[in-house]
């Protein structure tokens, strides 16, 4: 199992940088940049290569709806240049909020374009080609009834770094997932609680793996949250401050009947904190809905407490089939959290 990290850069990117390339030498193996509707993230993912030596870089995620899959592919074999063979393309449908509220753009067909924009990015970057493609999404070049008509094939002018850049796919929904363990080079699930991966998750990805290529090796996992080893009520606190991101997700990503978060703390046994979380939430009642937070829940996705407490959370990940334990390490002294978790797992 190999340790990395999200990015936390809502307050000051460039201090977040800095950890990272402290982490990275207490043993750090990956850093995943999200982009949401903040600063974009190849801006980041380039800055983080030209401040580092080892770490893989990941999206985590790129919205497949803000670029076009030539534009990913592209932009994917340029930082896995630059960053010498160190990219790591992360993608996500993400959901409507998002997608139509801040992209303007439907959120239509996510599984199919999903599907297309891994099959594209795979042929620019083999480059046997000239790419076209004619999906049920996406027709490359553009139909003449479509555009000008004067679209042509072409292929990508740089030759990449690599032909197979890994493709993490960011999926909760049982379809959805079970494409992910089917086409993708790993997975990127939310909120994941290893005790329950088997009953919510364990079917779709049995069925995505029986129809796998076995090129593509093992499917990785990368899950995990916050990490912190302490004693006492202050160490405890500290999961108060994940209850807020909980409930953003759970209450406000989405709509009654339209939240992907939602339905996978449904699936989880929080049936009824999922309702109350999300209905306050809604109403604006935002901290109410925090509150509404099961500990339960909040303990299980994260690894906080005394050394002999967060060794058992982490061997439930390892247990779980996590490949890549996901870790946002806080207190005094990061880097040895990091290195001290790199020893466990190595």
């Amino acid at each position: 199992m190999r340790i990395s990290m999200p990015l936390q850069y809502a307050g000051e990117p460039k201090a977040a940088v800095d950890l990272v390339a402290e982490l990275e030498k207490a043993g750090l193996d990956t850093v995943w940049v999200a982009e949401v509707y903040g600063f974009d993230s190849p801006t980041l993912m380039g800055y983080i290569a030209a401040r580092t030596e080892t770490v893989a870089i990941g999206s985590a995620i790129l919205p497949l709806y803000s670029r076009t899959p030539s534009l990913i592919a592209m932009t994917a074999a340029g930082l896995d240049d630059l960053s010498d063979g160190r990219a790591i393309l992360g993608l996500g449908a993400s959901g409507p909020q998002v997608i139509e509220g801040w992209h303007g753009v439907p959120y239509t067909k996510p599984l199919a374009r999903t599907r297309e924009t891994v099959e594209i990015c795979r042929r620019i970057w083999a480059r046997e080609d000239r790419l076209t493609h004619d999906g049920s999404v996406f027709q490359l070049p553009l139909p003449p009834e479509s555009g000008t008509g004067l679209g042509k094939p072409l292929k990508l002018i740089n030759h990449p770094r690599r032909p197979d850049i890994p493709i993490y796919l960011a999926s909760l929904g049982e379809k959805n997932v079970a494409m992910t363990a089917e086409i993708a080079d790993g997975w990127l699930p939310h909120l994941f609680i290893p005790e329950k991966a088997e009953s919510v998750w364990g079917a779709s990805l049995a069925a995505g793996r029986a129809k796998r290529d076995p090129a593509l090796g093992e499917l990785e996992i990368s899950a995990g949250g916050l990490l912190a080893i302490g004693e006492g009520e202050d160490t405890k606190k500290l999961l108060d401050f994940v209850r807020p991101m909980i409930a953003l997700y759970v209450g406000g990503m989405g709509a009654k009947g339209k939240n992907f978060y939602n339905t996978v703390a449904r699936r989880y046994g929080y049936e009824e904190a999922a309702e109350k979380i999300q209905d306050l939430y809604l109403e604006g009642r935002k901290e109410e809905a925090a509150a509404a937070v099961p500990e339960e829940f909040v303990e299980l996705t994260n690894m906080v407490g005394p050394e002999s407490y967060v060794r058992e959370r982490v061997e439930a990940f390892r247990a779980a089939g996590v490949t890549q334990l996901n870790v946002t390490p806080v207190g005094d002294n990061p880097a040895e959290l990091v290195e001290k978790v790199k020893g466990w797992i190595s």
